[in-house]
């Protein structure tokens, strides 16, 4: 079906002004600024002013939800179709965390695939916090090449529940990625989930030094979790790599200060990227009792910060909002996604004056239309 939208606000996430956007299939096919189609068939939405920005990319979700960490009763809850479309969120990277046993590569594999069958866009990483890796084929490389939504391998270092792998042990996994991602086309990348220990992304920055081409299949995340983590964030970014904040997990100070102070610092704002780590295991503990309960870490704070990074700081909108859409899916090397243009896929979010989700479409469907979730899984009520 072939659909019109007018009068729309475009930042592809450059700003365009106000444009026609023709939709054909779910591809972008015409930007313009007046579109006229001569009567033909089309299904035409006046769009009003909205500002039309890329579909919003969550790079670090835990789809099939975290693993538990108090018992089978404490594994935390899959993601749903209908929880995405209602955050912007068009495309979606799942991964396993320090559970790679309960919680399995199949039914992660699984998950992502009825995501996509669902209508949204999604990939995985292979492996999850340890060694030996688990993977699907039996190696990182071909699981990139092999398996069509593994685009990266994840692991864990300077956490108590990491296996503590060394540096040749990280350029070994390099290594399968980069390998795996060139024969396949993918780009590859090895995801670093950051704990709070001492040692930070030393191993990371050690390999950067010796081997500086090597940086770029590198994507340390957690970096605001600390305030080592961050001052180290800047010392990558500004090697040439890209780092990750998390806006629902654990951090030392507000995500969008620590964005402004990394561009002050002279980080360009390409080497940054937001994501959720949406439905892991957020720990927490009562003062009064002392009782340990779990939570899923919550997936609404990457367009919340994207707002503060405009409103308290005064960042525009067509900066802010790459941290979401055309950073991480060029660090990723997702074709086709992360930008408003002629050949990309029809991932798009509509937004009011308040930066408030009005409409959704993802690949070419509407997903979320006047603030009403339209698109959901296939078991969602």
């Amino acid at each position: 079906m072939i659909k019109l939208l007018k009068n729309a606000e475009v930042l592809s996430p450059d700003r365009l002004g106000m444009k026609d956007i023709l939709v054909a299939g779910d591809k972008i096919a015409m930007i313009a600024d007046n579109i006229d189609l001569c009567g033909l068939p089309v299904e035409t939405a006046d769009m009003g002013g909205l500002t039309v920005v890329p579909g919003f990319i969550d790079r670090h979700v835990h789809v099939t939800g975290g693993g538990g960490q108090q018992g089978f009763v404490s594994l935390a809850p899959e993601v749903t179709v209908s929880e995405l479309v209602a955050l912007g969120d068009t495309t979606v990277v799942g991964m396993l965390g320090t559970d790679g046993f309960v919680k399995t590569l199949a039914e992660l594999y699984a998950k992502v695939q009825a995501i996509n069958d669902d209508g949204l866009s999604a990939y995985m990483l292979t492996n999850y916090y340890g060694l030996p890796e688990r993977t699907i084929t039996g190696s990182v490389a071909e699981d990139l090449i092999y398996i069509e939504p593994v685009i990266g391998c994840k692991i864990a270092i300077s956490d108590e529940r990491s296996s503590f792998p060394d540096e040749k042990e990280l350029l070994r996994l390099i290594n399968g990625v980069k390998l795996g991602g060139f024969t396949s086309g993918k780009g590859g990348f090895l995801h670093i989930h950051l704990g709070a220990l001492d040692s930070g992304i030393d191993a990371l920055l050690s390999i950067a030094r010796r081997y500086p081409g090597l940086i770029r299949y590198m994507s340390p995340t957690h970096m605001i979790r600390t305030e080592l983590l961050f001052e180290q964030s800047i010392e990558f970014a500004l090697s040439g790599g890209t780092v990750d904040y998390s806006t629902g997990g654990t951090r030392f100070r507000s995500p969008h200060e620590c964005v402004m102070e990394a561009l002050a610092r002279g980080v360009d704002i390409d080497a940054i990227t937001l994501s959720s780590d949406g439905h892991g295991g957020v720990r927490r503990v009562n003062p009064v009792d002392g009782t340990v309960t779990y939570t899923p870490a919550p997936m609404d704070g990457n367009l919340r910060e994207v707002k503060m990074l405009v409103n308290e700081c005064g960042l525009g909108l067509d900066r802010s909002i790459r941290l979401i859409t055309s950073s991480p899916a060029r660090h990723m090397n997702l074709r086709g996604k992360g930008r408003v243009a002629p050949g990309y896929d029809a991932d798009l979010c509509m937004l009011d004056e308040n930066m408030d989700l009005v409409h959704v479409m993802a690949r070419g469907q509407w997903a979320m239309r006047d603030g009403n979730v339209e698109l959901k899984g296939r078991y969602e009520i």
